[in-house]
């Protein structure tokens, strides 16, 4: 038992998902489980907390400040979805057991993927989690639209894994190492084996956090899903993968960052292009929250493209940020129901402020936040990003950045248009949920906290960047 007391948090989790499915088995008690499920993810952060800095499984994974930080923020992602499904499971059909399991068996890949530091970990930690992944966008059987959303993301996913693996061969094959920080001894710049080997595995992360052009899966899968399975894949998912893709290419290829730096480039353009434009004509919210997503790994790329301190300092700011956005307005679209219907069009907000004005004020919060709009979080999260993008000479991608926030406006604005300007249309009886409450109130706060405070986060990502330089 010594040899998993370095990752505790992982092992802790592990021995709770298989207690759960066993428990779940002979105790129909599904409320029991996700408690359970819940205070064994609280009980993880921590003991996140409480690991110490250091290497094992022979410098296979590795336990430092960016890990920590990392893995923290990913078992929030996981705890807000549990909440979610909490509130929804009845009405939505997936009253299920094996959903808390499936999200803890989840965390464990990605904590895994956070702390890689050998290419096989990378490879088990991230068809952990993919595996898990394809169950849950498939989860509501009777569902026709979950159903293709769980094929959609099982076949596309399969050739990205596919992908990463021939990627990684080939690293491996030109370096004859799997660790990255003997990787990292023998890289050479212009070596086109191993830059091949770096634009397959690169394709194979670009996929997992919905990069274009590999984000052909997200629209349909976010919309076909159930909604706290959509808030899952937009949270922790990518998290731990723009994670993973900071490790694997700094510790791995840092010597050699102009050979991979204009890979990361092409995807953070690509994708900030892309997705201000797509999102403008998207009728259904969780459509338009896909595109967002897409949009704000474009932003969230352009921190990793700097390789410097400053531009992972800010990717770390801008995750966290991103997270606590995301967690708020999935909690809002869970509250659109109304006698266990739920509503997912942006016109079922009409005039949403005459019956419910405050939630009415948070979802404006939230909107103006992932617009980028001051002096909300999400303004200095792409602050920071463009700040380091501009210290690293990468002008083009903060001018594109910055254009991309000023059209991506449009379609976040015109959420709050419709519910202040145009004419009522329902009430919702969701708002009334304990639990979604206790997701949508802090959210809210921590984007205004920020604009106030904003001290510790940047300690915490400058502490956390420090593991890399």
């Amino acid at each position: 038992m010594s040899i998993f007391i370095p990752i505790v948090p992982e092992f802790f989790i592990f021995l709770s998902a298989v207690t759960l499915l066993v428990v779940g088995l002979f105790v129909k008690n599904i409320k029991l489980i996700i408690n359970l499920s819940i205070l064994a993810l609280l009980i993880a952060i921590v003991l996140v907390f409480m690991q110490s800095i250091q290497t094992v499984f022979n410098n296979s994974l590795v336990i430092d400040e960016f890990s920590k930080v990392m893995k923290v923020l990913i078992l929030m992602g996981s705890l807000s979805a549990i909440v979610m499904y909490h509130s929804s499971r009845k009405d939505l059909n997936i009253d299920l057991f094996e959903f808390p399991i499936l999200i803890l068996l989840a965390t464990i890949g990605m904590m895994i993927m956070v702390s890689a530091n050998d290419l096989i970990a990378i490879f088990i930690g991230l068809e952990l989690q993919s595996l898990t992944l394809y169950v849950l966008a498939a989860l509501n059987r009777n569902h026709l639209s979950s159903s293709e959303a769980g094929l959609k993301y099982f076949l596309l996913g399969a050739l990205s894994s596919g992908l990463l693996l021939f990627g990684l061969s080939y690293i491996y094959g030109f370096t004859g190492n799997t660790n990255l920080n003997l990787i990292s001894t023998t890289v050479t710049s212009g070596n086109i084996g191993l830059i091949i080997g770096i634009v397959f595995v690169c394709s194979g992360i670009a996929f997992k956090v919905s990069a274009v052009p590999f984000h052909m899966w997200t629209p349909d899968v976010y919309e076909g899903a159930p909604t706290p399975v959509t808030a899952f894949f937009a949270l922790a998912p990518k998290v731990a993968a723009l994670a993973l893709a900071v490790r694997f290419l700094v510790v791995g290829f840092g010597d050699i960052s102009f050979d991979w730096q204009q890979i990361i480039i092409f995807l953070s353009l690509a994708s900030m292009i892309f997705a201000a434009f797509a999102a403008i004509a998207q009728k259904n919210i969780k459509r338009l929250m896909a595109y967002s997503s897409i949009g704000h790994v474009g932003y969230a790329l352009i921190g990793l493209a700097c390789g410097t301190a400053q531009g992972i300092s800010s990717l770390i700011i801008y995750l966290t940020i991103y997270l606590a956005m995301n967690i708020g307005v999935f909690a809002f679209i869970l509250s659109m129901k109304n006698k266990g219907d739920y509503f997912e069009n942006i016109s079922d907000l009409a005039g949403l402020y005459k019956t419910h004005p405050y939630y009415s004020l948070l979802i404006t919060i939230f909107m103006f936040s992932l617009a980028g709009i001051p002096p909300l979080a999400g303004f200095f999260g792409k602050f920071y990003i463009f700040i380091a993008a501009i210290e690293s000479n990468l002008m083009l991608l903060a001018i594109v950045g910055i254009l991309a926030s000023v059209i991506s406006a449009f379609y976040y604005l015109r959420v709050i248009k419709v519910i202040y300007f145009d004419e009522n249309k329902n009430s919702f009886e969701g708002f009334n949920s304990r639990s979604l409450n206790i997701l949508i109130n802090p959210s809210a706060f921590l984007i205004l906290a920020f604009c106030v405070y904003p001290v510790p986060l940047i300690a915490i990502s400058n502490y956390a960047a420090s593991s890399f330089f």
